[in-house]
This record gives C-alpha cells, structure tokens and sequence, in this order.
C-alpha cells in the first residue's frame, strides 16, 4: 500500500485547518479593533502596551492545568469549549459599542476572559495535529497549520481594518461569528483514537512536561530561544502608532501592516508544506531567527508606508521558517500521552514572549519612542540567537524534523 502524500484527502486535518483559519481570523479582527478603539480612547502607547499583559496575566498561572486538561480529557470538547467563550466575550464586545457603553476597562476585562480561552485553547490544538495525520504527513501538517494561522493573519486584520470603518461593533459581531464556525467545525472532527491519560489530577502528573523538557537539552533551547526572541523582537503592540503618528495613515493602514507579516509568512509556509526541510534544520531556524531580528531592525526605521510592508513580510517569513521548526521540534521529540503537558508549558513560554513582548514594546515606546523601542528589540533578538548557539549546541546539531515517537 502506498503511503499517503495529500493532506488534501485527510479530512479531519482539512476540518482543523479551516477551524483554525476561522478562529484565527476571529482574533486577529478583535486585536486590529481592540488595538484602534483603545488608542483613540486614551492615546497611550503605554495602555496598548497593557493589553500585551492583561493577556499574560492567565497564561504562566495556568499552564500546567491546561496541560493536564488537554491530556486527560478529549480534546475536541476542550478546543470547542474555548472558542465558545471567545465568541461570548466578541458578542459581548459588540453589544457593549451598540449600546455606547463600553470602556476601556470594559474592554481590558474581555481581553482577560479571551486570553483565558485561548491559554486552553492553542495547546490543545497542537497536541491534536499528530493524531490527525499518517506519520508520513506530520512535517506537511505542521507547515499547514502554520499556513492556515498565516492565512488567516492575513485575512484577519484586513477584514478588521476596512470593516472597522463602519464601526468596532460590526468587527465584534464578525468575530464572534466565526469563533461560532471554528466551533462547529471542530466537533466534525474525527482524529485517530488515542488512549488518554483519565488518572486523578497529582503534582507529579501536572508537573510532567516541566519535568520532560527539562530532561531534553534540546526543547529547552528551542523554548529559550523564542521566548526571548520574540520578547525582545516584538512589535505589534506599536503599529498601531507606526499607522497614526508616524506613517500617517488610518485603521486601514493598521490593517496591511498587521497582515503584512502574514503575507510573508504564508509564502514561507506553502513553500515548506510543498518541501518540507530535510537537512541542517538546526541552522536553519537559527538563521531565521538572526533574519527576524534583522528584519524588525529594518521595520524600525522603515519611513514610508512601502517600506515598512516589505520590512515585515520578510520578519514573517523568517519567523515562519522558525515556527515551523521550532514546533515541529516540540511533537517530534513528546510521546501523544505528555503533547498537551508538553505543549502547555510551551505555550506558556510562547505566550509571554509574545504578550510580555507586546508590554515591553509598549512601555519602551511610552518611554524612549516607538522607533528606539523597535530598533532595540530587533538588536536584541538578534543577539538572543547568538546567545543560545553557543549554550545550546544541540540545536546547531539537529539534522531533520522526522518523527522520533509517536
């Protein structure tokens, strides 16, 4: 019997990435309306910079819970469930403009119950991808569910631009629509069985995946690498001011450059779904990190509107090599009954670089300027990567992505 070779003809995987484009688009529109409405509230670039860390505030204390959960119940329920309280929390942003009543606190506390949703949500879903494709697939799936993520984020903002034009709540309404849809579409679902772990909740089995990481150079360098580099190197709590303040432009203008990255991305991740890396992966996603880095530096003293695109599409296909790689690493080297621990302390990593990251951005922009802000973060991702070359010379040493357990 021949192996298979489309993803195409995987229908539960064709399900999750179109659930995962709805869902994606969802947030992206609310961060794109969220970012404006609160900026024209308060004119701040130190409230956009909270909004990074009222996301972070549920991510850290949660993580080993929601590892635990995403391994010891099914995980369709719990995606389904999250994404339910993302599109609550959408219509409820979306009453509140109808009704001219919301506030920022308003907004900060819906900011808080998404993120909770989401801490859940995001890695239960990577701990679903193994189990909805043959082996021979997985280095495919894992570049098309960054594909579908960067689709989206190219969607995603462009709708909430040009829809936010006729008003925040006809963004939220859209947001909560389709948070309804990824939900929908993931009850039809249906992934290979896997025998899940249903022992009562203790301190060793939550402290698993820490205790699986910490044993493996290897993840820990991966973990390390992007939780510092994206801290440093993130920018996105500050477009928002790149499109006001300094390259004049309106909630449209917010739009490209928000997708901008994706647009980037999404090229990068079709060319490795159709070539999947096969060799010297190790300096590869090292390189792509030192290009992040140098591309958010470029970004910085980008002076025109052009400029300033091109500058992001290559930090989101360097990012997206990187991505790619780094995941791939994480499910490569976890056995199915830890993925959700394993992810979850992942997930906690990745989202306080990218939350945390939002927050430095937002208070050094508030402090020395946006541009200082950026410029130094790109430097620093830059020498982030450096770094970790030299204390994790493991990663240099990483050949393939091919699958070591199963």
């Amino acid at each position: 019997m021949n192996p298979p070779s489309s993803l195409i003809r995987q229908r539960s995987f064709v399900l999750f990435w179109f659930a995962r484009v709805a869902a994606t688009v969802a947030n992206q529109m609310l961060a794109v309306a969220i970012g404006w409405q609160i900026y024209d509230l308060t004119g701040s670039a130190f409230d956009l910079g909270l909004v990074g860390l009222v996301q972070f505030v549920p991510v850290v204390p949660l993580s080993l819970l929601v590892g635990h959960v995403a391994d010891r119940y099914e995980r369709r329920l719990v995606v389904r469930l999250c994404q339910i309280v993302e599109c609550l929390g959408a219509g409820g942003l979306a009453l509140a403009s109808a009704g001219g009543w919301l506030t920022v606190n308003a907004i900060f506390a819906v900011v808080f119950a998404v993120a909770t949703a989401r801490t859940f949500e995001l890695p239960t879903m990577h701990a679903m991808v193994p189990s909805l494709v043959p082996q021979p697939l997985f280095a495919r799936a894992v570049a098309g569910s960054a594909s579908a993520n960067q689709i989206a984020v190219i969607a995603g903002p462009a709708l909430g631009g040009v829809l936010y034009a006729a008003g925040p709540t006809m963004v939220y309404a859209l947001c909560a629509a389709c948070f309804l849809l990824a939900s929908a579409l993931v009850t039809l679902i249906a992934p290979q069985p896997v025998a899940q772990q249903r022992s009562a909740p203790s301190l060793a089995s939550l402290l698993a995946g820490i205790a699986f990481i910490r044993a493996r150079p290897a993840l820990r360098g991966v973990i390390l690498l992007d939780l510092f580099a994206v801290l440093l190197g993130g920018a996105t709590a500050l477009l928002p001011v790149y499109a006001r303040d300094i390259l004049l432009t309106g909630p449209w203008g917010l739009g490209l450059l928000r997708l901008a990255p994706a647009a980037g991305a999404l090229l990068a991740s079709l060319v490795l779904a159709r070539h999947p890396l096969r060799r010297r992966v190790g300096p590869i996603m090292f390189a792509a990190v030192i290009g992040f880095g140098l591309a958010t530096m470029g970004f910085a003293v980008s002076g025109t509107l052009a400029v300033a695109l091109g500058t992001l599409m290559a930090l989101g296909a360097a990012d997206s090599v990187s991505v790619v790689i780094r995941f791939a690493l994480v499910q490569t080297e976890t056995p199915d009954a830890l993925r959700g621990r394993v992810s979850a302390v992942n997930y906690a990593f990745v989202g306080a670089s990218n939350t945390l990251g939002d927050f430095r951005a937002g208070l050094m922009g508030d402090w020395l300027g946006a541009v200082p802000a950026v410029l130094i973060g790109g430097l620093g991702t830059v020498l982030t990567a450096l770094l970790c070359m030299r204390l994790f010379p493991e990663l240099l040493r990483v050949e393939s992505l091919e699958p070591r357990v199963r």
